[in-house]
């Protein structure tokens, strides 16, 4: 019965730990950029678009490629936030002893 009792705080710590995570990944900002910074995309934490740059040089270019770059900047910044969000949640899981087998997805 110990180790129930034990496992089950151990499963109300990680359930406040992951609150926190969450709650400090929502107030993440990351930049992303493409084109060497000619366009650069901020996201907030729950993908909320918080500023689009674009250089005066880029604004020479056709519409297609302002187009394609603000998208691949979009990007940039998704890919910044999901390897953060990733990062915190296996280092929040790395406190915990789990059961033998058991493992996250991350």
């Amino acid at each position: 019965m110990n180790d129930l009792n034990e496992l089950l705080s151990q499963a109300k710590k990680m359930q406040e730990q992951m609150q926190r995570t969450q709650e400090e990944a929502a107030k993440r900002v990351v930049t992303g950029e493409a084109g060497a910074g000619l366009a650069r995309v901020q996201l907030g934490g729950r993908y909320d678009v918080r500023r689009i740059e674009l250089s005066d040089e880029l604004m020479q270019e056709d519409k297609g490629i302002i187009e394609d770059l603000i998208a691949a900047a979009f990007n940039d910044a998704v890919k910044k936030l999901d390897e953060g969000s990733r990062d915190s949640f296996s280092q929040m899981a790395s406190g915990f002893k789990m059961p033998d087998g058991f493992k996250f997805p991350f």
